[in-house]
């Protein structure tokens, strides 16, 4: 993870400088504003994974040495039967088509986006996979 934090690091540098050289060229607001924002998204994600680099051992991809097989194994846990991310998508795509259609139709989407939400933060604390 440490390289991939410098990696983000090294981009926001990056985005940070084009973003100003743009910003003083063109004097275009909508495109300067992009190129900030996606430098606060750079920097972002390259100070988390350098933070969670500190708190981990150091994996596979650390190590100059390593092969490919080093990395492969478990990744995590993933939930293999949740409808949760069904209502987000429906209702998402229901605030989006607000955006065109009309404002009203948030009213819909937004109990769809808190179902969602609610029952995938606490799939794991009720019914039959409370012990997983």
């Amino acid at each position: 993870m440490k390289i991939q934090g410098k990696l983000f690091m090294w981009l926001s540098l990056f985005l940070l400088i084009m973003a100003i050289v743009y910003g003083l060229w063109s004097k275009e607001p909508a495109g300067t504003t992009a190129l900030f924002l996606a430098f606060g998204l750079a920097i972002m994600v390259g100070f988390y994974l350098g933070f969670t680099a500190r708190r981990v051992d150091a994996g596979a991809q650390d190590n100059k040495n390593a092969d490919v097989a080093d990395d492969a194994g478990e990744l995590g846990f993933f939930s293999p039967h949740s409808w949760q991310p069904l209502s987000l998508a429906i209702g998402g795509a229901l605030a989006f088509l607000a955006i065109a259609v009309g404002w009203w139709l948030l009213y819909f989407s937004l109990p769809l986006v808190l179902i969602g939400v609610y029952g995938w933060v606490f799939e794991y604390y009720r019914g039959e996979n409370r012990t997983q």
